[in-house]
């Protein structure tokens, strides 16, 4: 049985920023299905509701030196879904807030890396792999090659990374890392970057192998146009990257069982019968959602439910508002980020008032609602590295419009109409032409080919997207190390 402890800055159900929460909290699941030890490890936060700091068990309290600090560290655990969590408690750190700013944010990770190494022996757990994800955890493969792995019951301890987004690196200055690893000149060169240190490429250095979140992200970051400065690198080490698709949890986000949603349905009960008089499945959904946010024109539903930022396509959603609406589509968009972007979706909310309704909050239950009672779901990505919310949106037969990259091109098959295949729509370049042009062609096939629209809804809900392939692949990595 391989002991596996995953390292991470965030964990669903107890604390979520983005879709890294979602792998954390779901893959060791399945990873313990298949006959893993998996225990995973996160900050203690603030912001952790009570529901669950009130379940937490003290393990233990200690001192580790930071540097020339000296700081407290205790960690609580708790068994959530068959997986046992523990939790670095340190308010100094982590009390306030999730994710900041500045050299105190690489202050607070480096603590952190060291935290979880100097708990080993306190769990009596010394797993076979530290499975670390993205740069927060970045200085673990650092520290183990460099230090921990002369001590005797670290000497057989592996690192994977797993890439999530490249473009956070946890860039600092040089004077703050080494104030806080002492690590000195010579590693301290290695992970030099633009003048600092960079955690991101710390890890790519010094861990034993490099996972990204979907196989096209992997080919895409060892490019000049994707790979943020570190394609380089990364090619030096590509016979250690692969791509191992994200997954999500298919009891989780399922329209048969989900309370969160006016009426449950299967792929088989969508629509119900021909010529049925009461409304059915996504039909119910749509009423419901209508209803809630306010909307009252009978043509489709456009959702976007995401960070409201540049990378998610954003800009190329704006351009095309007055033309979708004007094509008799609602669009609806649910997410928080850049103020530019929340300024001019509550602008379209009062300007389309009935046609467009913007939610500016980050919220789960209602983000199932809007899958459930939308019939179009808008992904256009200036780049992906795997992407949550489509597979979400596939599982509750929304059908996904997105661009052909990272785990959107590896995830949303372009539908053909003469061949009647496909799960989806895509385009190419970033441009918000293309994504009205293949916008429009989803519009024309849902008005005028409305059993092509059935059946191309019954394909996306068919998809698996589960954990059960990338579970055994991450498996298959952990046995050659």
């Amino acid at each position: 049985m391989k002991r596996i402890l995953f390292a991470a800055s965030e964990c669903l159900p107890f604390i979520k920023t983005g879709g890294l929460a979602d792998v954390i909290g779901t893959l060791p699941r399945a990873l313990a299905a298949r006959g893993c030890d998996v225990r995973v490890i996160i900050p203690k936060y603030g912001r952790i509701p009570d529901e669950y700091r009130s379940r937490m068990r003290h393990v233990f309290e200690t001192t580790i030196t930071l540097g020339w600090r000296n700081q407290y560290l205790g960690v609580d655990s708790l068994e959530e879904g068959g997986i046992t969590f523990y939790f670095v408690d340190n308010e100094f750190y982590f009390k306030s807030y999730v994710y900041g700013e500045g050299e105190f944010e690489a202050e607070r990770f480096c603590y952190f890396c060291v935290a979880v190494m100097e708990s080993l022996p306190h769990l009596g757990f010394f797993p076979d792999v530290i499975h670390c994800h993205d740069w927060q955890t970045g200085y673990i493969p650092l520290l183990q090659r460099s230090r921990y792995h002369r001590l005797p019951d670290y000497r057989d301890i592996k690192t994977v990374f797993t890439i999530h987004n490249l473009r956070f690196q946890g860039l600092s200055s040089f004077g703050r890392v080494e104030d806080c690893l002492s690590l000195g000149s010579d590693v301290l060169s290695t992970i030099e970057y633009s003048g600092g240190a960079s955690a991101m490429k710390a890890a790519i250095l010094y861990s034993d192998r490099i996972t990204t979140v979907s196989p096209t992200y992997a080919r895409e970051i060892m490019t000049p146009e994707h790979g943020e400065t570190l394609d380089c690198l990364l090619r030096c080490r590509a016979d250690d990257v692969s791509g191992i698709l994200n997954g999500i949890d298919n009891d989780l986000f399922n329209p048969w069982t989900d309370r969160a949603i006016a009426s449950r349905y299967s792929k088989n009960s969508i629509y119900g019968p021909k010529n049925a008089k009461t409304p059915q499945g996504k039909a119910r959904c749509r009423m419901a959602l209508m209803q809630e946010l306010g909307l009252d024109n009978e043509g489709p539903i456009a959702a976007v439910v995401s960070r409201l930022t540049g990378q998610k396509g954003m800009d190329l959603i704006a351009g095309i508002v007055p033309r979708l609406l004007e094509a008799g589509a609602n669009l609806v968009v649910l997410g928080m980020g850049e103020p530019r972007y929340e300024q001019l979706f509550n602008a379209c909310a009062e300007r389309y008032a009935g046609r467009f309704a913007f939610c500016s909050e980050m919220n789960d239950t209602l983000a199932r609602r809007i899958y459930a009672g939308s019939d179009m779901f808008l992904m256009p990505s200036a780049f992906e590295p795997c992407g949550i919310s489509q597979l979400i949106a596939l599982r509750y037969g929304c059908v996904p419009i997105v661009r052909e990259t990272g785990g959107l091109a590896d995830t949303v098959q372009a539908y053909n109409r003469y061949e009647d295949t496909g799960n989806g729509f895509s385009f190419a370049n970033y441009s918000a032409e293309e994504l009205w042009m293949v916008t429009r062609m989803a519009l024309d096939v849902y008005h005028g080919e409305p059993e092509a629209w059935k059946r191309l809804v019954k394909r996306c809900m068919e998809c698996d997207n589960g954990w059960g392939r990338s579970a055994g692949s991450y498996i298959e990595l952990y046995e050659k190390l």
